[in-house]
């Protein structure tokens, strides 16, 4: 059998790796269109910034080496410029030389992986200063540039991974850095609340935050020397970084008449395998499959596409691998902020048909008296059946080792009470003897049933409509004095049995302490003393002056 795979950064290489480990008969021929291959993508952005000291960390193997441990040929520098399903043949040109020829297959995979946006009024060709971050030749030229020219102010157009992860680097090594998103939060892809921990410590960082905002005029003739904004904004610039996200490359598989899904990618099987039977595509090029939903997604990440190689390598060789689906999970570093998520957010669960529950979670990562600090944990689960639907946690430490707990838990269909059970390793320096994945599970529960919670937003959307509710704040009186909840009234916990005669147990009753513990109590104390309906605020106080914060920026 001859495979042939057309690109080698991750998944190509990962499906030739395992084909011959499963088979040493198999021709297995790969071509390439860049010089770098099996490189770090994710890892561009660390280069630039200095943390990693060489480029060639980040291109661990060459083409020599896999054909010394695989027995396999890279052709690098080679342009795939057609493919003809019908005859099983692809036309190659050797982008050195111009010369070209056809080469025959017998299974083909596509891993042509995805390319860089570039929005108006922007042209790479037209200015030697802007730049994408998603090969190895644009991170080259960013690094040449970078040592030839003095960068002392940078713009970023977009907040996802890459801009994100740009902007911290080029702070550290000393740039100013102007970070323009059109969507009205930093990354998008977790809810504006949590997003909100995120913009602050850009702020914090002396980074410039300009939302809901494009750029749509340059001036300069080479370079890109200012730009201004839709709003008004004028910025003085020596670098431009485009970081506004990426498209499936599907090109050739167009032109072979290779079916696309409904999100742009490549429609694939569980085994890979497009609507061409002897053809497969993987890594970025390929559409993936959400786990919860079981609908077609889009996720572009390197660890997705090594999954989707190997289950590909295995296939073809007659193993029984098939490709089980995607969470979506994500994780990155902001400064001393990091940031993780999986699953579905509740307005996804919602659209998912789902009556999904939303709790806020604030707890340390370690014990306090070991320097533990705060993660914020937003969980989501469905109201009916307890099930785990999704996660999103911001804080200084652990958020890895949570986000990963609640990733596993949601593959397997846990429900909220099984996160509780969880017999998660315990010790002062790494936990708290109730992790916060536990207290997750435990509020999750508790909100499902008889101790509901509301959400700083609901909350604040029933003060604004002048609902009749009772709040009663049972932090200390200093506490209280120094901030509470709008129309709030103090009843310090040690009073709360005593003072309750004073209450109506009939209007319904919010309560709060500043992180939740405490106010769960005072739920039960309420409950128990006849009170028809008592609502902890989710995350307290700290998370609603979070949210209160979040709305007037």
């Amino acid at each position: 059998m001859k495979i042939v795979i057309i690109g080698s950064v991750a998944a190509g290489t990962s499906v030739a790796a395992k084909a011959r480990r499963n088979d040493e008969t198999a021709e297995i021929v790969v071509y390439e269109e860049g010089q770098d291959i099996s490189y770090s993508v994710c890892g561009m952005p660390y280069f630039l910034g200095g943390e990693v000291e060489t480029i060639d960390e980040l291109i661990p193997r060459d083409a020599k080496w896999f054909k010394k441990r695989f027995e396999f040929d890279i052709h690098t520098n080679h342009r795939v410029t057609a493919i003809h399903p019908d005859s099983k043949v692809i036309e190659v040109q050797n982008k050195e030389t111009g010369h070209t020829k056809k080469e025959s297959y017998d299974k083909l995979v596509l891993a042509t992986g995805s390319y860089s946006l570039t929005p108006p009024p922007f042209n790479l060709a037209t200015y030697n200063n802007v730049f994408h971050v998603k090969t190895m030749d644009n991170t080259k030229r960013i690094d040449q540039y970078m040592q030839e020219n003095s960068v002392k102010h940078a713009a970023i157009i977009g907040s996802g991974f890459i801009g994100l992860e740009m902007a911290e680097q080029l702070t550290q090594k000393g740039i100013k850095v102007s970070m323009i998103e059109l969507a009205k939060q930093v990354f998008p892809k977790i809810d504006a609340d949590m997003s909100y921990h995120l913009e602050e410590k850009l702020k914090e960082n002396n980074v410039d935050l300009y939302l809901g905002d494009k750029v749509d005029k340059l001036e300069g003739v080479q370079e890109v020397t200012k730009l201004q904004t839709v709003n008004g904004v004028v910025l003085s610039v020596d670098l431009v970084i485009l970081a506004v996200g990426v498209r499936p490359n599907t090109s050739l598989a167009e032109a072979a008449g290779i079916q696309l899904g409904e999100t742009g990618a490549i429609k694939v099987n569980s085994v890979m395998q497009t609507s061409e039977e002897a053809v497969y595509a993987v890594g970025d090029v390929a559409e993936s499959y959400h786990l919860i939903t079981e609908q077609s997604i889009y996720h572009p990440l390197g660890s997705t596409a090594n999954k989707m190689g190997r289950v590909v390598g295995d296939h073809l060789t007659g193993g029984s691998l098939s490709f089980k689906g995607t969470l979506g999970t994500g994780i990155f570093r902001l400064f001393d902020l990091t940031v993780g998520y999986t699953g579905l957010s509740i307005e996804e669960a919602r659209d998912a048909g789902f009556d999904p529950i939303v709790i806020h979670n604030i707890k340390p990562a370690h014990a306090t008296y070991l320097g533990g600090e705060n993660l914020l944990i937003k969980g989501v689960a469905d109201r009916k059946t307890g099930r785990v639907l999704g996660a999103q946690i911001v804080g200084p430490e652990g958020v890895d080792k949570r986000i990963d707990v609640l990733a596993t838990a949601i593959t397997f269909k846990a429900k909220s009470e099984d996160l509780f059970h969880l017999d998660l390793a315990y010790a002062p320096p790494f936990s708290t003897t109730k992790d916060p994945i536990h207290y997750t599970g435990m509020v999750l529960e508790n909100a499902r049933h008889s101790l509901p919670i509301v959400t700083p937003e609901k909350l604040m959307d029933d003060l604004n409509n002048q609902k009749p509710i009772q709040i009663i704040d049972v932090r200390s009186k200093s506490a209280y004095d120094k901030a509470h909840v709008e129309q709030a009234v103090h009843l310090p916990m040690p009073e709360l049995r005593k003072g309750a005669s004073k209450l109506d147990k009939k209007r319904s009753t919010v309560v709060y302490c500043n992180k939740g513990v405490t106010s769960n109590t005072a739920q039960n104390v309420l409950l128990n003393l006849g009170f028809e309906e008592v609502y902890v605020l989710s995350g307290g106080h700290t998370n609603y002056q979070y949210y209160k914060k979040s709305i007037k920026d």
